[in-house]
Parts: structure tokens; C-alpha cells; sequence
């Protein structure tokens, strides 16, 4: 199972962006669990996860949860903003797929 959690300043954006990617994943017989937290929650929910994106909003912390997520080995990365904008699933699952090693 692909564990995957997105992260914005409060969980509330990226919680239709999470409902893409979960038909998307569920159209390409994927077992995901992704959910979406605020930047509040990283610490406790970012070693339950493989991969954590962030909403472009939050880009600015990338670099210090990026330091916090590599002791448990956990990729951190930026959304695309196109992407986010358009709400596009498909390319937000993939990109975090590439992600997890």
C-alpha cells in the first residue's frame, strides 16, 4: 500500500485534491491510503507516510519539514501549481509515486 499525505496550512484545500487522487488511484487498481493534514499535524502524522506534498502555499516550509521527514526517510515535495490549481489527481498521484522508493 502507497502511503501518501498532503499538507497545506490547514488540510482544507487539498482535501478535493485527496478525493482526485483517490479515483485516480482506484481506476489504476492502486491500494493508497492519502490524506491531507495541516502544517500544524506534520510532526505527529509525517512518519506514518512515505511521501508528503505540499500545497504550494506552505512552499516556504519546505526546507525545514524537508530536514524533520529525512530522519524517517520521508520525501517532502512541492505540488505543482498548475496542478493543484486544476486539481489534477492523476498528475499529482504520479508525481508523488515517483517520489517513494
Amino acid at each position: 500500500m502507497k502511503k501518501i499525505m498532503l499538507c497545506c496550512s490547514s488540510g482544507m484545500s487539498t482535501s478535493l485534491l485527496v478525493k482526485k487522487m483517490q479515483e485516480e488511484a482506484l481506476k489504476r487498481g492502486l491500494e493508497t491510503e492519502i490524506r491531507a493534514y495541516g502544517a500544524s499535524e506534520f510532526d505527529v502524522q509525517m512518519p506514518n507516510y512515505q511521501v508528503v506534498l505540499l500545497g504550494p502555499q506552505v512552499k516556504y516550509m519546505q526546507q525545514d519539514l524537508q530536514q524533520k521527514a529525512s530522519q524517517h526517510g520521508v520525501p517532502v515535495d512541492v505540488i505543482n501549481m498548475m496542478d493543484y490549481g486544476m486539481q489534477r489527481g492523476d498528475r499529482v498521484l504520479d508525481h508523488a509515486l515517483s517520489l517513494i522508493r
